[in-house]
């Protein structure tokens, strides 16, 4: 058995996407033998650059989990003092989540020294290589971070794609589907997940679910939701999920389209014991992303058997089989519309929703540590 250290977000930080992913890869490893240690951030992003209300979890910490909160991602000093720690546990894996050039000098100069060991292989997990929301300086950081890493996993074909890009030595890479999020907790029945919300029996409901930044497109949500093919249908939509944008564009079109009525705003952070509230209570999730990886929204979808109208970027479309788990459409207000039209004026629920069910074992979290013992050169077998 391996001695495996994840390097990335972990409580205290809230648990958004990061978090949950990184917390549950940890047990993941664990329930297959190994011994696993967490290193955190003590400081993730300076204030000026963080979008949301706090950056820190109310959650009580994970009990099974050995976290170190050790990090500070502005202070090299800091990441020559974790390099060093990290490189005496003398493991036989780092693996490292790699999601915003931001993070590269950071995450680049801690990889670089613990490699100095001799023995531990550095395995980087991409979320993305190229940010949605790209900024002066994103391939010039990623192109140095990318010589520090032995191995590739990335969870979408159009990063590993990208990846090719900077990589041309001949590292192993290779793409494993982001896993299902499985850790929110057994599906709750529809009318516990309504009177929970306090929400009426008498609607369908629409789910847009998660941290609310410009390219995931809920303009095209709302303004498809005004569409007068929409009008006479019983639906309303849950906007979940905290503003990481402006949200003064959004409110502007609820406005100009009288969506006062069918739009239900519950944008403030979802901890995770009130996820399964949100999708149980959802007859579909709506991502209509204008670029995207890959979406952990997905994976949620897919635990509690949600159909899913996903837009035709990125890796969504691999995640989302046309016509079987969901609806695959162009970013548009009206082909999205029209989609959202066809799902419920045909009753395609239970047939999308069996469809969801047939693709999930496509995502499991062995298949992911597979994948980083496969390019780490380290052939564990689960």
């Amino acid at each position: 058995m391996a001695k495996i250290i994840i390097l990335g977000s972990a409580y205290p930080l809230r648990a958004g996407g990061l978090s949950t992913f990184n917390e549950r890869l940890a047990e993941e490893f664990m329930a297959q033998g190994h011994e696993v240690i967490v290193y955190t951030f003590s400081l993730q992003y300076p204030r000026f650059l963080f979008p949301g209300k706090t950056q820190y979890a109310i959650r009580p910490a994970p009990k099974n989990l050995n976290i170190k909160v050790k990090v500070n991602s502005i202070n090299p000093i800091n990441w020559w003092l974790t390099g060093r720690q990290i490189r005496r546990e003398n493991a036989d894996l780092l693996v490292i989540r790699y999601w915003l050039p931001f993070m590269a000098p950071c995450l680049g100069t801690i990889a670089g020294i613990v490699r100095k060991n001799k023995k531990t292989r550095v395995v980087t997990i991409a979320d993305n290589i190229i940010p949605h929301e790209k900024r002066p300086g994103d391939k010039l950081l990623t192109s140095w971070y990318v010589k520090k890493s032995d191995g590739f996993v990335t969870l979408s074909k159009s990063v590993l794609k990208q990846l090719e890009y900077f990589e041309k030595k001949g590292k192993p890479k290779m793409y494993s589907p982001h896993p299902l999020y499985d850790n929110f907790g057994e599906k709750i029945s529809r009318d516990e997940a309504l009177k929970a919300l306090k929400l009426s029996p008498e609607y369908r409901y629409i789910l847009f679910f998660g941290f609310i930044r410009d390219y995931k497109g809920l303009d095209i949500l709302l303004e498809a939701m005004g569409h007068s093919l929409l009008s006479d249908l019983p639906v309303k939509l849950i906007v979940a999920g905290e503003f990481y944008s402006s949200d003064q564009p959004y409110y502007k079109i609820l406005r100009e389209q009288g969506l006062g009525n069918k739009v239900i705003l519950h944008t403030q952070f979802i901890p995770n014991d009130k996820v399964a509230q949100y999708f149980c209570a959802s007859d579909l999730v709506v991502q209509p992303y204008k670029d995207a990886s890959q979406s952990g929204v997905t994976q949620v979808a897919y635990h509690f058997d949600i159909p899913m109208i996903v837009s035709n970027v990125g890796a969504l479309p691999e995640m989302v089989p046309n016509n079987v788990a969901g609806l695959v459409v162009k970013p548009e207000p009206e082909k999205v519309a029209r989609a959202i039209h066809r799902f419920f004026d045909k009753n395609m629920a239970e047939e999308l929703k069996k469809g969801v069910q047939s693709q999930k074992d496509r995502f499991s979290w062995s298949r992911l540590t597979q994948a980083v013992f496969d390019v780490s050169g380290n052939h564990e077998k689960n």
